[in-house]
C-alpha cells in the first residue's frame, strides 16, 4: 500500500501544484526555512540519554496557538524535549513567536514524499510523534512504524468534508489509523467517525478539544476597552460593534448589509471586520471604497478618531483582543457558499455572545454544545442574520445572558491537554505529576 501512495504522491503534487504556488505567492512567508519541506531540517544533536524527543506536528496558526497548554503539560516532566514542526507560512512565524525559548527547535514540516519524510526523520531522529487534528500523513507514519516509533493524534477531528474524502479510499485511511498507537478525539462524533473509518475501539479516546485550553487574553478593563475602541476608530460613544471573526468571502457583505439595517433603525453600529486571511486586503479594500461608511484599513497605519464606520483589521494575532470590543460576533466561514466553520471557542471564552452560519461542520459538536448552553445562535443565512443582528443590538440583556452563558461553557470544558499529555507521558514510560 505504501508504494501504491508512493507512486501517486508525485503526480498529485504536480497536478495541485500551481494552486499551492499561487497561495504561497498570495500569503508570502514561504521562503524561510524551505529547504525543509525537502526534509533538510536543522541538525540537531543527538538524543541525550534519559531524554525523550517528541516531534510535534500542527499544520498553521489555529493549531499552533492551541497546543501550548498540550506543550507546557508534557514539559512539566524532566528529559522531555519537543521539536515543532508546522506546514503553513503564517504557522511558522507564529510558532518562532510563541515557542522559541520554550522547544528544541522549530521549522517546517516536510512534504509527505519518501525521500523528503526519511530525510526528516533521519535528522530530527525523535522518539515519539504527535500529529494534531485531521492529519494522516501516510509516509510520516509509515517511517514511524518502521523506525517503531510510537505515533499520537491529539484533538482529533473528522469533518464532514473529511468524512466523505476518507470513505471514498477506506483502505488508506483504515491503515494509516491503525499505525497510531492512540487517538485522541475531540468529541464523541469523531470518535464515531473514526471508528466507521477503520480505527481500532482500543485505541480510541475521548479525551475533548485542546482549544479550550488555550489562555484567554488578557481580559480588557473597561477603561482599556473603551481605549481600545478610541484607538480603533470608534469614538469615546458607546456604539454598537459587530465583529466579523475570521471571515470569508461574501460574509462581509451580509455583515455590511446587517449593520445598515441596524443603522437604519437609529442604532450606531460599527462593523469590526478581522477577516481569515489578511492576503484578501486587496479586494476587501476595493469593497469597501464602493460603499458609503467611512472605513480604515489597519495595516495602514492608525485609525482616524471617531467617527469611524468600519475598520478592516487585516492584520495577525490580533483576533483575541479585538474580540473584547466587540458586543456581538459572527463567527466566518459558516454561511454559504463557504463550509467548515472557524472555532468560536475563543470567543465564548471571552464573553462575547456569538453568532454562526449553519456550515459549521469542522466544529459540529462545539456549536451544536454552544446553542443549547445559550452563549450562541445559529442563522440560516444573511437574511437571518441580518434578523438577528438587530434583534440583539436593541437586547442588552439577552447579549448580557449570552455572554455569562459562554463564559460558564468554556470553563465547564477545560482540562484536555493535562489528560492527554499524562496519557502520553506514561505510555512512554514517563512518571506523571
Amino acid at each position: 500500500m505504501i508504494w501504491f501512495y508512493r507512486l501517486l504522491y508525485l503526480p498529485g503534487l504536480l497536478i495541485t501544484l500551481p494552486y499551492y504556488v499561487l497561495r504561497m505567492w498570495r500569503r508570502g512567508g514561504y521562503r524561510k526555512s524551505f529547504q525543509h519541506r525537502f526534509g533538510r531540517f536543522h541538525k540537531l544533536p543527538a538524543v541525550a540519554d534519559g531524554t525523550t524527543r517528541i516531534w510535534l506536528q500542527a499544520v498553521s496558526v489555529g493549531e499552533v496557538l492551541a497546543i501550548r497548554p498540550l506543550i507546557d503539560a508534557l514539559q512539566k516532566e524532566p528529559g522531555i524535549e519537543i521539536v515543532l514542526t508546522t506546514t503553513t507560512s503564517t504557522g511558522y512565524a507564529e510558532a518562532q513567536k510563541r515557542y522559541a525559548d520554550t522547544v528544541l527547535a522549530i521549522g517546517i514540516f516536510p512534504l509527505d514524499f519518501w525521500l523528503f519524510s526519511r530525510a526528516a526523520w533521519r535528522r530530527i531522529r525523535p522518539s515519539a510523534v504527535i500529529l494534531t487534528e485531521g492529519e494522516l500523513w501516510p509516509e510520516h507514519l509509515h517511517q514511524a512504524r518502521k523506525r517503531k516509533v510510537p505515533a499520537y493524534l491529539v484533538n482529533a477531528r473528522v469533518s464532514d468534508r473529511s468524512f466523505r474524502r476518507y470513505q471514498r479510499v477506506p483502505a488508506l485511511a483504515r491503515r494509516a489509523l491503525k499505525k497510531f498507537r492512540t487517538i485522541y478525539a475531540a468529541s464523541e462524533l469523531d470518535r464515531s467517525r473514526l471508528i466507521e473509518l477503520g480505527c481500532p475501539v482500543e485505541r480510541i479516546t475521548m479525551s475533548g478539544n485542546i482549544k479550550f485550553d488555550v489562555p484567554i487574553a488578557n481580559g480588557l478593563s473597561d477603561c482599556e476597552t473603551q481605549g481600545m475602541r478610541r484607538e480603533l476608530g470608534f469614538g469615546d460613544a458607546q456604539p454598537f460593534i459587530l465583529l466579523g471573526s475570521s471571515t470569508w468571502p461574501g460574509e462581509e457583505a451580509a455583515l455590511l448589509e446587517a449593520q445598515q439595517a441596524a443603522i437604519g433603525q437609529g442604532i450606531d453600529c460599527r462593523l469590526l471586520l478581522v477577516p481569515r486571511h489578511a492576503e484578501r486586503a486587496p479586494e476587501l479594500v476595493q469593497w469597501l471604497q464602493s460603499q458609503g461608511l467611512p472605513w480604515h484599513q489597519r495595516s495602514t497605519g492608525p485609525s482616524p478618531n471617531g467617527g469611524l464606520g468600519i475598520l478592516l483589521a487585516d492584520t495577525t494575532g490580533e483576533l483575541a483582543t479585538l474580540t473584547q470590543v466587540a458586543d456581538l460576533a459572527f463567527v466566518g466561514k459558516s454561511l454559504e457558499p463557504n463550509e467548515g466553520g472557524q472555532t468560536p471557542i475563543e470567543a465564548a471564552g471571552l464573553g462575547v455572545p456569538i453568532l454562526i452560519g449553519p456550515k459549521m461542520s469542522n466544529f459540529k459538536d462545539v456549536s451544536k454544545s454552544l446553542i443549547q448552553a445559550g452563549a450562541a445562535e445559529r442563522v440560516s443565512d444573511a437574511h437571518e442574520l441580518k434578523a438577528a443582528v438587530l434583534r440583539l443590538a436593541g437586547d442588552a440583556p439577552a447579549r448580557e445572558r449570552m455572554r455569562a452563558a459562554g463564559l460558564a461553557w468554556h470553563r465547564s470544558n477545560r482540562g484536555s491537554s493535562q489528560r492527554i499529555s499524562e496519557d502520553i507521558l506514561a505510555s512512554l514510560g514517563k512518571q506523571t505529576f
